[in-house]
């Protein structure tokens, strides 16, 4: 993940321009686009957890739309023949999959860099062996926190011993090893034993991201959102470890965007560094494309993958800059940021064409201060010293399982 600097207050209007804006010519296809630079693949949206953050979509695909074995093979021959270095192995949870090893057999033949991104639920050191004997490269262990109670309540079900035991077995192996830490004002409080925890399971790098406000993670924010106090001093504890750890543990950490100056390049760019395929063999530039209204996505089964990434109508929607608005067509940043965020526009504004409301120069950031400001006043969350959460019980929306 991309260390992210601290947030910092809304930018002066007075940003460079071009002098003669382009045209507004709708939606256009693209030059050539070089091939996507990894692949992820979410496996199945099945799930041992019930994470109140979850990405996954709020319609998941059940267990018998999930892709076959061997389709997933030919998706991964065709990603590396695109020119894809890397493939990530995601979920749900992909430890779900009975033929993961298989899988990673596949990928370690089409020379993919291997990462497997897991809870670690049903990973025994015999099974974690086996893959390791195939070809995993990586693999990310995500925690909800640094204690059993409050993770599990996070994660809704037990599950944070079974993830220090699995992690305890993986730090015996020479294979990247990472551990994910999903942030929110819950769990902030805990944020140097999170750290410590890394240290003591042997990791190499630890990432530390906030919540993300897509799929589930949308349904509990008001929960979820930290106040700027919190961010405030988990930046500082962020510097400190960054500086006592330097040369034996790598710290990367995320802002939350609604606290950020600008908005994140998502994924790199719409359509331009990944393509993530579904459990049900969809292609998607982003996790939360699906949100968009009237955007087809096609089939894995029924299109090669280079015709997908070069001529569907989905990854063309938003690449390049013609789709472009103001402030976005003219302002300096556009090729740094791409606009930010096209589901956030959406879910936000209304418009995934619009600027991202993030952004501190969107006509519509408004939006975005409200929604921090009922964070923010009162500030009854501030980041303590205490290790007893600051989080008033609420009524948590958890993840289902699909059928």
């Amino acid at each position: 993940m991309k260390k992210v600097a601290p947030a910092s207050p809304p930018a002066s209007d007075d940003r460079n321009r071009d002098p003669q804006p382009p045209p507004n010519r709708g939606p256009q296809k693209s030059d050539f686009m070089p091939g996507p630079l990894a692949l992820i693949a979410e496996l199945t949206h099945r799930c041992p957890l019930h994470c109140v953050y979850c990405s996954n979509p709020l319609q998941m695909k059940p267990r018998t739309e999930e892709l076959s074995t061997a389709t997933w093979i030919d998706v991964f021959k065709q990603a590396a023949n695109l020119g894809a270095l890397q493939l990530d192995l995601t979920g749900g949870e992909p430890l779900a999959r009975a033929d993961l090893t298989e899988l990673i057999a596949a990928a370690r033949s089409a020379k993919l860099y291997t990462n497997l991104i897991t809870s670690g639920i049903g990973l025994t050191p015999e099974r974690f062996d086996a893959l390791v004997r195939a070809g995993l490269d990586h693999i990310q262990i995500s925690f909800q926190d640094s204690q059993a109670a409050q993770g599990d309540e996070f994660a809704g079900t037990t599950a944070h011993e079974k993830k220090l035991a699995i992690a305890a077995a993986i730090k015996k192996h020479r294979i990247g090893f990472t551990l994910n830490f999903v942030v929110h004002r819950g769990n902030l409080v805990r944020l140097e034993e999170m750290i410590a925890l890394a240290e003591n399971l042997g990791a190499q790098k630890v990432e530390i991201a906030h919540v993300q406000y897509y799929g589930w993670a949308t349904e509990n924010r008001a929960a979820l959102l930290p106040t700027r106090l919190q961010l405030d001093r988990s930046l500082e504890i962020i510097q400190a470890a960054e500086a006592r750890l330097r040369g034996r543990l790598r710290v990367d950490y995320v802002v939350p965007d609604y606290y950020a100056r600008y908005p994140k390049a998502c994924m790199g760019g719409w359509g331009r560094k990944l393509m993530l395929i579904d459990p049900s063999g969809e292609a998607l530039p982003c996790h939360a494309a699906r949100v968009i209204p009237n955007l087809h996505f096609e089939n894995v089964t029924k299109r090669p993958l280079e015709w997908i990434w070069q001529e569907s109508e989905s990854f063309q929607k938003f690449r390049g800059e013609d789709w472009m608005q103001e402030p976005c067509r003219t302002c300096d940043r556009r090729t740094i940021d791409f606009g930010g965020c096209r589901c956030q526009a959406l879910l936000l504004a209304g418009d995934a064409a619009l600027t991202d409301p993030v952004c501190s120069l969107s006509p519509k950031h408004d939006l975005v201060t409200a929604i921090t400001d009922r964070s923010n006043f009162p500030a009854t969350h501030a980041l303590a010293s205490s290790s007893e959460s600051t989080l008033v019980t609420p009524s948590w929306i958890y993840r289902p399982n699909p059928s």
